[in-house]
């Protein structure tokens, strides 16, 4: 098989791809298709259809969290990938050559997986409430030898406010490691820090040349690497971002309307989806709406439908449509208007919000929260506060990291629905010919495999 290498550039457009000097010009010598993404235009499934040539009524992974009904609780950012009910690319190249092996930097349930290698993001939380960085490798002595060699993963940069390039770095030199340790047939490495970027300041090239400038230094590094060894290189993304102005909160409209309830504990409120008729669960441009009693289907329906921001609502057979029919899926499914996005917000009084709101704590809240890249900008000494926490937890107080805002106005970028123009797109770049110029997110699966082959 043909050694292949795939970099996942998450947020790379052509509208931004002109601006990335090194991979416009590297491009400009290769084949490029624009992907038709899957419903929801998010990192979990989209990565799944990438990798298993499947949508997400056959894979299963309908959001990056969905609303577990036996469990009567919201997951997000789950790990298992048991959780992907479809045969992965690496199952199926095996299967044609067993000397096959394959690496996964970082691409999402990459923990217990049928993977060859496994690097992916896994903290630490001792019961003293901290939270370490740290990664889960496969196989586990991997764990240590990156480390020894490149550091401690930089976890507090690769998502919070705290943000930089060098969480993509760290990343990058991870693979060129295990290149030199084990020189697998197909790597995959994600590179996510122009996502994280645009999702902050918006698509406006001013605002995200710097950033641009940083991830295509790190594209040259590996391109130049991998080529120089023989692989066959595709860079590709997820999705693309759009530009933002508008945040939706449905979970506050149907807690109005008497069908979401909250359990308060301590003075601050908590979503309590299984006492709920019904609740949303928010994921950027997209949100599940769960609903208890068949019979108000209907009612929910009509009254979401009238909310402004929401451009659309999938019943049954829009989400057989979209290929979005699975159980896991709500009863119903609301796709935001180009300029907005859901929050997961379902508190009035702020006063009231859970303390884990003012944190960046990605698994318990009950949907995707971007504002966790903002530092509250009332804080008025901000880095003195960051300072003191960092000392009382130093000490061994239990306290809490609450500097993140509550105003969901600050995103400016944004994803989860079909983009209406090939420019905010996502993108497939490689040396090989292509099926066509533009390609669906199922048929990515056959292009990484055709050129393995």
């Amino acid at each position: 098989m043909h050694k292949t290498v795939v970099l996942n550039v998450v947020g790379l457009t052509p509208s931004l791809l002109k601006h990335a000097p090194f991979l416009s010009k590297w491009a400009a010598s290769r084949q490029i298709a624009s992907i038709n993404p899957v419903l929801p235009a998010v990192t979990c499934s989209v990565q799944a259809s990438y990798l298993t040539g499947k949508y997400p009524q056959d894979h299963g992974i309908v959001a990056n969290g969905w609303y577990f009904r036996d469990e009567c609780e919201v997951k997000f950012w789950r790990q298992s990938n048991k959780l992907v009910q479809a045969q992965k690319i690496w199952e199926a190249a095996r299967a044609l050559d067993p000397s096959f092996t394959c690496a996964n930097l970082f691409w999402w349930y990459n923990m217990y997986s049928s993977v060859d290698i496994s690097v992916t993001p896994r903290p630490m939380y001792p019961a003293d409430g901290r939270k370490i960085p740290d990664i889960y490798t496969q196989p586990a002595e991997l764990r240590f030898k990156l480390q020894e060699r490149l550091g401690t993963f930089p976890l507090f940069e690769f998502w919070g406010p705290k943000t930089t390039i060098r969480s993509t770095q760290w990343i990058a030199q991870a693979a060129i490691a295990l290149e030199e340790m084990s020189s697998p047939t197909l790597t995959l490495i994600y590179l996510p820090h122009l996502d994280y970027c645009l999702q902050r300041v918006g698509t406006d090239i001013s605002a995200i040349a710097h950033d641009l400038q940083e991830i295509d230094t790190v594209c040259q590094e590996l391109i130049q690497f991998y080529e120089s060894h023989s692989a066959k290189v595709i860079v590709l993304s997820e999705y693309g971002i759009t530009p933002v102005s508008r945040a939706v909160s449905l979970n506050r409209v149907l807690r109005e309307h008497g069908y979401l309830a909250v359990r308060e504990e301590l003075g601050r409120e908590l979503l309590d989806p299984g006492a709920s008729a019904a609740f949303a669960v928010a994921d950027h441009q997209i949100a599940h709406i769960y609903v208890s009693d068949r019979t108000k289907i209907a009612e929910v329906q009509q009254l979401i439908e009238q909310v402004p921001g929401v451009d659309f609502v999938l019943g049954e057979e829009g989400k057989a449509a979209y290929h979005l029919n699975h159980p896991r899926s709500g009863e119903l499914v609301a796709v935001a208007t180009p300029d907005a996005w859901f929050t997961y917000y379902y508190w009035f009084d702020d006063q009231k919000a859970p303390d884990f709101a003012r944190t960046v704590d990605i698994h318990r809240k009950p949907g995707y929260d971007p504002v966790e890249l903002f530092v509250d900008p009332t804080i008025r000494w901000q880095q003195l506060k960051v300072a003191k926490i960092l000392l009382q937890k130093q000490l061994g107080f239990r306290t809490l990291m609450d500097i993140i805002p509550l105003d969901a106005s600050l995103v400016k970028g944004s994803h989860g629905r079909i983009p209406t123009t090939t420019d905010e797109a996502p993108l497939l770049i490689t040396q090989d010919s292509l099926p066509g110029s533009t390609l669906e997110a199922t048929d990515v699966y056959d292009v990484i495999l055709s050129h393995l082959l």
